[in-house]
């Protein structure tokens, strides 16, 4: 079994990858999208978005690292992955799932997913950039309005040579919204060659042992879930016991001493409020500490509350 940590987009940054790979569980990491649009990006722009690469692409405890672009030109989209492989990317990701408004405005993400035959250019031309001993992934959601074309979406990208294709169970307008449609990713598989990732809705060992069933899959990625339940990859994979309160308040306390002196600094309180978020579905006391914290806007104040 295969666990993979999300690249979700202005949350899991290498500050988070390194957290959250240290608690064990996870097996490979995808950053958080390079855009391409026209040009062949300097160096500097993938290493801001994965400082692992200075380190051979590997999280400090040892976790793969892959980067994940996202656009809509084929030949642009070849050349950035073929730096970042030559930078030290464990693979190249395709994001053809992202539903901001502002993505799906620019033809990227979520809104590619309407033009199967797109899928395929931009999957085959980064296929045959990169050397055949990298792999070249994929991640996509059910469909954009529907999943009328969520079979033929999985098969071009099979087609064009990619190496595997995360599934997120739920189309662009389903959002983020309960459920996640598992059994879809069984359809898929029937129907497709390719080795298949199963997302979506997984926030517990019910969860994870339920998607498996249902998917078809052995391999998932954990998203929201592993900011809910911080050691989740671990409880699914070794049968660890889910962390208590207590464990939670000295991750973030440690959490906090990343993020106030790093180059984020600045934005540390948004950003534990916002881990907060994920942490209020699965922990009675997060809700009860976020209403002390929601309106500190300094980190002094912030990690006070938290050793309280």
């Amino acid at each position: 079994m295969k666990i993979v940590l999300a690249p979700m987009q202005g949350v899991v940054d290498h500050l988070m990858r390194d957290m959250l790979t240290r608690l064990g569980g996870f097996d490979l990491c995808v950053t958080e999208f390079v855009r391409v649009v026209s040009t062949k990006l300097p160096n500097k722009v993938f290493y801001r978005i994965c400082p692992e690469l200075h380190d051979g692409g590997f999280t400090p405890s040892g976790v793969k690292v892959k980067v994940q672009l996202l656009g809509q030109h084929p030949q642009w989209l070849a050349e950035n992955a073929l730096t970042a492989i030559n930078l030290g990317s464990h693979g190249v990701d395709l994001n053809f799932g992202c539903p901001a408004k502002t993505v799906n405005k620019s033809k990227g993400g979520a809104v590619l997913l309407q033009y199967p035959e797109t899928l395929y250019s931009i999957v085959k031309a980064v296929r045959d950039a990169v050397p055949t001993e990298h792999e070249v992934t994929a991640k996509i959601r059910l469909g954009y309005d529907d999943t009328s074309l969520a079979i033929e979406n999985a098969q071009a990208i099979d087609a064009a040579g990619a190496t595997s294709l995360v599934v997120h169970a739920r189309t662009k307008r389903d959002g983020y919204k309960p459920p996640a449609y598992w059994d879809w990713i069984a359809k898929i598989k029937h129907k497709t060659s390719i080795p298949l990732i199963a997302n979506g809705e997984i926030w517990s060992m019910q969860d994870a042992q339920n998607c498996i069933l249902q998917s078809e899959t052995k391999d998932i990625m954990l998203g929201r879930g592993a900011l809910a339940l911080p050691n989740l990859a671990s409880v699914i994979k070794h049968n660890e016991t889910p962390f208590d309160w207590l464990e939670v308040k000295k991750l973030l306390v440690s959490y906090s001493g990343y993020e106030i002196y790093s180059e984020k600094g600045l934005y540390y309180p948004n950003r534990v409020k916002q881990w907060f978020s994920y942490l209020k579905t699965q922990y009675p006391e997060a809700e009860e500490m976020f209403l002390k914290l929601r309106k500190l806007k300094t980190a002094d104040e912030i990690v006070a509350i938290l050793n309280s």
